[in-house]
Parts: C-alpha cells; structure tokens; sequence
C-alpha cells in the first residue's frame, strides 16, 4: 500500500523487462514518483529536477556541488563525500544535464538505503548553500600567494577547474557550438556545465536564487527501483522532506525552438599545440534539429533511421564517411541525440580541412538523397529493429547498476512530458514499425523529411589554431588583471581573508556523528559468486553459467595467448579491434558487418592480461573473441563467432587503413577524459610486464606508436606489411589451446550445445603443446612529463610493492581509500582545486599509486602525495577512518554486475588464479586490516625517493614545472 499523502496515478506490468511499475503523485505538492518493483536487491533512487539556465555561468552544475556541502540536519561541510565513506552503496553521485539536474543513488543494504535517502532529501531540499562552498566549489579569485597581495590572481574552484578539463576536449568544443547554433535562442544554446570564460560571471545570489525557483517538490520527479517495500520509500520522503512543502504553480517547461528557413553555416576554431602542423585536422559537422523525444512513436523512428545511416560500416552514411578522402574517420558525434526536448542528428567527419568542408556536406546530403531515392534493403532496415529489441532487453550492471539505467532511459520522458512507462514498454511501438517498414517508401519518406527537406541544419566548421591557447591564457591573464587594478585596498584585504578562513574551515574537523552510517557488523558475512559447470563440446572444454538473462546468450571462445614474434606483440591490440570489423571467408567486410547486426549484438576480441597473484612479474596470458545475441539466434551467434576466429580476413588493405584512422582519431578524442587512467598507465610502465604491455597497448605509449603507424599507412609497403603480421597472429592463435564459455538462462543449454558440438566438430583444436605468452619482466623507474593540448593535469605517482597472495596486499588495499578519504580529497581537490584525486593498490602490477584529475596544479600535487605518506606516519589516527576505508573497499568487492558480467568475470578471475576461494579470502583478510598494518605498510613500500611518476599536461606547463622535477619530457 502507498504512504496515504500518495495517490496511486496507474500500475503496468512491462513483462520483457519483468517490472512492474507504478506511477504515484504526491497529493500536497504533485511530486511525481515512479517505482520499478523489481526482483533484484541493488535497490536505487534518483530525484530530479527540471534546471533551465539561461547563461553559460555553470548556475546548475555549481549548484550541484553546494547543495551536497552540507544541510539542514546534517550541517557538515562535506556529507556527500563523507557518506561515500560511511556506506556500502553500489553507486553514488549527482548528474548536470543540459536540461536537469539528478542526485542517485544505489545499495543492497536497506538500513544504508535509508540512510542515504535521508541524507539526499535533505541536501537537496535544504540545504545550507554556504558562501565559502560557493568559493571552493564554483569559482573565486585568489592570489597566487594566497597572503602576497604583489603575486599574481588566479581563478581557482572545482566546477571551474572540471570544465576547463572537460573543454580542452576538441569533441566537447565541437559539441558545444554545434548546439548553440542548433538552439539559438533557448536553454540548450548554453553550456550548462559552465563556460570556463563565463564561471566567473555567476554571482553567490544567482546560485541561492535558482535554487529557490528551481529545487521544489513541484518540480521534481522522484524515481525508485528494487525489492525494498515501496510504502517505506514513501513514508520517510515525507517524513524527511515533502511534508514542508505545498505546490507551487512551477512551470519549466521548454518551448520548440524556432525554426531556420534556410541551413546555416559556421566556421569557429579550436586550440592546438604550437609544434603541431593544422593540416587534416579540421572537424565538419552536419546538424538537424529533429522532433520531440518525448513522443515515443518519433523517438524510435529517429533511432531507426540513424541506425539504417550510421549503424554499421554496411550503412550508407557510415560506409561513405568511412571511405572518402575527405578526412580521415567520421565524428565520433555521429548519431542521435535524444537527452533534450527536440533530438538532434549529428554526422560528420574529423580529419579533414577548411577548403573540404562543401564538398563533405555534398557528401552527406548525396547520401541522404541516394537514399531517399532508392530507399535501402528491408533486411538493413529490420537488422536495425533486432538491435532495439535487443538494447532493450539486455540487463545491464556494473559501476552503474541496471536500476539506475532504468531510470536515466525514462528520465527525460518524465521531465519533457512524455509517459515514461511507454519508454519502458518499448515492444507494442517495436511491433507497430516492424510492420511501417514493409512500406515501400517508409525510410525514403522518412528520410526526405527528416533532413532533405528540413531546413533547420547546421554545417560547423572547425578549425585548428596553433597560439589560440596562448590567446586564450593572455585573455585570461588580462581579465585578472583588470580585476586587481580595479581592488580597492578593502577588496584586496578581502581576498586576502577569504582564502584563510576558507583554508581554515577545509582543514576544521567536522562531527562526523552527526550523519547516519553503516559500520563493519553491517557487512555481509559472505560474497555470492556465480558457480560454473565444466562440459566439453566437440572435444573442447566448455564453461557454463546459468543467469538471468533475460533471453540473451552470451558466448566467448577463450584462446590461451601463444608467445608471438616479438615485433607482433604491440600489433595485438590492433589485431583485436580490427578481427571485428574486416571480412571473414568469402564476404567481404560490409557482407560481414550486415550479418553482425541482423544476428547479434555485436561481437568483439581481447587480449585478458593479468599478473600472477604470487608474482606479478609473471603473467597470465589470454585471447577471448565474444559476443550476445537473442536466444532464437545463438546458433547465428555461433557461426559468427566460429567463421570470424577461423576465417577472418586481412587482405582487405582499403579497409584496414581506414580502420586505423579511425582507431587513432577515437583514442586521441578520448585523452583529456582519461588524463588520470593514461598517467598511471606511463607511472607504472616499469612495474611488471602487467604495467608495461598497458602503456605499450592502451596507454600514451600505445597511442604514440598508433599515430606513427597511422601516419605511415600511406605508404603501400607499411600497410601490406601490417596486413602480413595480422594473419601471423591469426596463424599463431589457430594453434594454440582453446576452451568455451556460454553465459544463459535455464533451458537453453541442450540445443546451444548441439550447436557447439556440430559447429566445433571438424576444426583440429589447438596444439596442447604450443608456448605460451610470456613477457620480459620490467622493474625501472619512470619520471615522465607527457604533452597535449589541455588547460589542466594529470598527475601520478607510483611505488612497486607486492602481489595479491602477498599478506601485505589486504593491507594496501585498504591504505587507498584510508589516504584519498583522510587526506587526498581536501588537499587536492578542497584546497588545490582539482575535480578528483585517489590512491589505489593494483593488483596486477603490485604497484601502488596516487593520481589527480582536471587538476590546476602539478609540482604542488605531487608534493601532497609526499605529505600524504608523511600524514598517515604522524599521530595516531581515529579507528573510524580506517572502517570507513574497509566500508570503501568491501562496497567495491561487493558491487553486483550485470548477470552475464558476473559469469564472465568470474570465470576469467579463476583462469588468472582469483578463483572463489582466493576471493572469499582476501575479502576476509581486508576486514582484519588494522592501523598499525596501514602505518606499516605505508613506511615500508611508499618511499618517495624510489617513486616513478607521470605527469599528462601542455607543452607550457611542462617546460615551467617538469624539468626542475627532472622529468623527461614526452610528445604524444
């Protein structure tokens, strides 16, 4: 039964999600609440709220951040962070979008759900919006000697600083002035993260005042999912919350854009570093403003007609993006937008230049034209609905639990008006197009008006500048020095005393009693492991899981990793990524890519590496091609996964070299979003084959020698040769042992293995005989300074320690969250002004390694991670600061995957020795981990004298800071 100041609005069953869900209305404020009443004990909830900024000042993102710094019942200066702490949840965090602002949540444990629930309320509904928060969080000028009114000022604050990251991304930049030429006159033609240039523009009173308008239970839509009773839910909503308030009239509502009679074209530009040529570097980009994305019939034919466009390298717009000459990949924009009120349809190309973009617009409108003339296969059409169908249905997991996805899928229907049931009961509206499309001229007439005979489009082109970023920091420069000659003394003395008394309230102690918590009885006794069962098929070793699937089959063929040629090994990683995308047998690629989709959700390969639990300077080496399809076409799935391992081909070479451009442009795209990840990867390089084949593979290393190849490419004897070492890697893995693994419900197993078994039967199996992968060991120090175009750092620091079967490991495991939580978040982020900051031990390499993210400082940083280890050796430290570190640690070994996740990750855990037992007991060990084992451990392997590090950031910085720190500067 609903708490009774809930009136049940209607309940439906969404039987191929196994839901069921029921819409509430808060009778005094007309909140609205959703629930998901489902079978899974990682219970979840989000509030949300409709946020409209009308500026780029960040008004909703910094917003974000100070209601989380404290509130009514809880006046701490930092409950969220503290609570990440003091609980076992499965997830944790708060989301801007361009039109709401979301606080969710996820646990398994209903006393911890609680507590959260209480916490969240309160945070959001009354909080106490501190002007010091405002300071740290947002923006506020300082000297850069904080006491020196002669030094320099400087902007600091962590929103302004994550954006400054965020937009160093030329992806981010492109997005951006896509969409404010797309929306010119309403919400979404601002940046509602924050303009790094326009932050400082947004006053303490704007922030208060959006909160008022903005943060009312009139205007928020509660969502709930899980196993939890919902009357319980809603009792303490109104207990805690919804009680003080009445309705208010709000309305945010976000009206339609007004229409362009004519397309419009842009050209803007973007920063690149001064030593980099500009030629091929020039991004041109194809805009539509489409229909609303809340009306469930014209959001899925948008998805429709951007997967028969985009879906594949078989689909016309990607296959002509993929093989023009007039750049080098298609934008890793493409596709739709459906987050805002009206959906937008990007496509485009990067690596292109100035002088090209008309002729890549003819490209793309010629496409559009062929096909609105000629139309494309039903078969095309209908691979494009399997893979809706099969999006549906699939149950995620992992870092954001499945409830929560459940959530964000119908989330913007709830805030733009739409039924957010119908989001989730996707299947009549399936079944509605899957008759349309047998019209003759539905995706011609679809597509003509859709964008042929829609004017509202945009062309953005944009363009490299070498010295912009030089521009950019002048101008900033200027602007601070503007606002120092204006400073009356008085202003100058108040700068002055803010960042003392801000600096003395960081380092204050707050009570942390005064916030609700779980504590170590409150942990589960034991950790639920998915059990296997051993088979054989065809001779082969087989692995199966039972799981809730709903309807899908997952199936891998795991090879153990042969020991190859020395000049193949850093061509593994490429073999990976390409063995997916070429042809196999008699198709060629674009026939291989139609069959992927019309049968299975896609298929990939990859290399598992992972170190030895008693020696990580000895590995465990294996190759896995996989893939999940519905379970009326596991036997497809199996042919494909068969005839792509045997068969696969690499004489394509045009679509090799187009592979790897492609490759190259997505992996550059990503760097400033992985500064952190790509630094530790180059910090631990020499700790272990483990840490050095990442940074050799995925690491700056990896994408160093990814961009020469590509670079080289041109010449018709590198690619021929590339094509050769290819199939030697494919000959070396057709020998070596190979085994099965099939991931599904109860039921299917007689008929998947009969498919196994005859597939299987007439192909030799590997030789039992054949070496085995093995690396050289590495033990060498690395100090490192690597370049790129940002306006932030990456920094990290690391020190080589012990394997996981080690009895120090527990140890150091724990010692990770112990400094991030003790010491690392106030001294990086608080005081430094950095977005993150943390300490983990890695297992795989025995490394253990401190790193920042979006980070203005870089010496500064690398110094605290010193003080950090002389913090933790001074005085003793409260018992609660350890609990919180094993709460930490504990919620991350305990944090549910999806079901098909589980299996397989067990399943690889026990190939590389971190089978159930090992598991059970380390987790048990780390609940035995004790201060005086911290302290130890700290004083015997974190010597800063024998750390390696690595430091990601612009050319400038690096030649300021780097060699005085004597590190060796790098050029990506």
């Amino acid at each position: 039964m609903p708490h009774p100041t809930f009136e049940l609005i209607r309940r439906k069953a969404v039987s191929s999600l196994n839901l069921l869900v029921e819409e509430y209305e808060h009778l005094p404020t007309r909140a609205r609440h959703l629930h998901l009443n489902a079978d899974d004990n990682n219970n979840a909830f989000l509030v949300a709220f409709s946020t409209v900024p009308q500026d780029s000042t960040g008004v909703a993102h910094i917003l974000e951040h100070t209601v989380l710094c404290g509130s009514e019942r809880y006046p701490v200066r930092d409950p969220f962070f503290m609570m990440m702490r003091r609980s076992l949840n499965t997830f944790m965090n708060a989301l801007t979008a361009s039109d709401w602002t979301a606080y969710p949540f996820a646990t398994q444990n209903r006393k911890d759900f609680d507590n959260l629930l209480k916490v969240y309320l309160d945070a959001v509904f009354f909080p106490r919006l501190n002007r010091l928060d405002f300071a740290q969080e947002g923006h506020r000028v300082e000297f850069v000697q904080p006491t020196d009114p002669s030094s320099e000022l400087t902007y600091k604050g962590v929103v302004y600083n994550e954006m400054k990251g965020a937009m160093s991304a030329p992806t981010s930049q492109l997005w951006q002035e896509l969409q404010s030429h797309l929306f010119p006159t309403i919400t979404y033609h601002y940046n509602s993260g924050g303009d790094p240039d326009v932050i400082p523009d947004l006053s303490y009173e704007q922030l208060r005042a959006f909160h008022r308008k903005h943060y009312h239970p009139s205007n928020a839509c509660f969502l709930t999912y899980g196993n939890f009773k919902l009357e319980e839910h809603q009792a303490l909503m109104e207990h805690w919350a919804l009680s003080r308030f009445d309705f208010e009239p709000l309305d945010f509502s976000i009206p339609d854009e007004r229409r362009y009679g004519t397309p419009l074209r842009v050209q803007t530009a973007y920063p690149l570093e001064s030593d980099e040529g500009t030629s091929g570097k020039t991004h041109v980009m194809l805009g539509w403003l489409l229909g609303r994305s809340a009306d469930l019939r014209e959001a899925l034919e948008s998805h429709l007609l951007t997967g028969v466009l985009l879906d594949n390298s078989a689909s016309p717009l990607r296959k002509a993006l993929e093989t023009t000459s007039l750049g080098s990949a298609p934008s890793e924009l493409c596709g739709l937008d459906d987050s805002g009120r009206e959906m937008v349809f990007a496509c485009g190309l990067e690596g292109s230049d100035p002088g090209r973009a008309d002729a890549v617009e003819q490209l793309i409108l010629n496409v559009l034209d062929d096909v609105a003339q000629k139309g494309v296969p039903l078969s095309q059409v209908e691979s494009v609905l399997h893979q809706l169908e099969l999006s549906q249905r699939e149950v995620g997991g992992g870092r954001f639990p499945y409830g929560l996805q459940l959530m964000m899928r119908v989330l913007p229907a709830s805030i733009h008006g739409g039924d957010p049931i119908a989001f989730l009961n996707i299947d009549p509206v399936l079944e509605e197009l899957r008759e349309r499309i047998k019209m003759p001229d539905f995706i011609n007439t679809r597509v003509r008006s859709l964008f042929l005979d829609n004017p509202h489009r945009v062309r953005l082109t944009m363009v490299p500048e070498q010295g912009l970023a030089a521009q950019r920091t002048a101008a900033e420069k200027a602007r601070l020095g503007a606002v120092r000659a204006a400073m009356s003394q008085e202003q100058v003395a108040r700068v002055i005393e803010q960042a003392q008394i801000l600096k003395a309230r960081q380092e204050a102690e707050d009570n942390p009693e005064l916030l609700p918590k779980v504590g170590l009885p409150d942990i589960p006794a034991e950790l639920p492991i998915p059990e296997g069962h051993d088979d054989v098929a065809a001779g082969v070793p087989l692995t199966w899981f039972y799981a809730g699937t709903n309807g899908l089959v997952y199936q891998q063929l795991v090879v153990d990793l042969p020991q190859f040629d020395a000049e193949l090994v850093d061509d593994l990683p490429l073999f990976c990524v390409l063995m997916a995308e070429v042809g196999y047998g008699e198709l060629d690629y674009l026939q291989a890519q139609a069959w992927q989709a019309a049968v299975s959700g896609g298929i990939s390969a990859r290399a598992s590496i992972r170190g030895h639990i008693n020696d990580v300077q000895q590995i465990g080496a294996y190759f896995a091609l996989g893939g999940k399809a519905l379970a009326r076409n596991q036997e497809s799935l199996s042919q494909l996964l068969r005839e792509t391992f045997l068969r696969a081909r690499f004489d394509e070479l045009t679509r090799l070299r187009e592979l790897v451009s492609q490759i190259r442009a997505s992996q550059e795209a990503r760097v400033t979003d992985h500064g952190h990840v790509l630094a530790m990867s180059a910090a631990t390089a020499g700790m272990g084959p483990c840490g050095a084949l990442a940074h050799r593979w995925e690491g700056l290393e990896g994408l160093r020698r990814l961009k020469r190849l590509d670079d080289a490419l041109a010449e018709e004897s590198v690619l021929e040769a590339l094509a050769l070492r290819l199939q030697r890697i494919q000959a070396a893995l057709l020998n070596s042992r190979r085994q099965l693994l099939v991931v599904s419900e109860e039921g299917h197993q007689e008929s998947i293995h009969s498919v196994l078994e005859q597939g299987w039967s007439e192909v030799p199996q590997g030789s039992p005989t054949a070496g085995k992968f093995a690396a050289e060991p590495a033990r060498f120090a690395v100090k490192q300074g690597w370049t790129t175009t940002t306006q932030v750092n990456f920094c990290a620091k690391a020190y080589m320690t012990v394997p996981q079967e080690h009895p120090d490991a527990p140890a150091l495991t724990v010692l990770g969250p112990f400094l991030r939580n003790g010491f690392l978040h106030r001294a990086i982020r608080e005081q430094g002004g950095a977005y993150g900051a943390g300490a983990s031990y890695r297992p795989d390499t025995g490394a253990f390694g401190f790193s920042s993210y979006r980070d203005p400082r870089l010496a500064e940083t690398l110094a605290d991670f010193d003080r950090a280890v002389a913090w933790i050796a001074s005085g003793d430290h409260e018992f609660r600061l350890l609990e919180e570190a094993i709460l930490s640690v504990i919620s991350e070994i305990d944090r549910p995957d999806s079901p098909a996740g589980e299996a397989i990750g067990t399943f690889f855990g026990a190939l590389h020795g971190r089978d159930a037992a090992q598991r059970r007991r380390f987790r048990r060990a780390i609940l035995e981990v004790t201060l005086e084992d911290l302290k130890r451990v700290s004083h015997e392997y974190l010597v800063p004298e024998t750390a390696s590090m690595a430091v990601l950031s612009n050319h400038e910085t690096l030649m300021a800071e780097g060699q005085h720190l004597g590190l060796q500067i790098e050029k990506l």
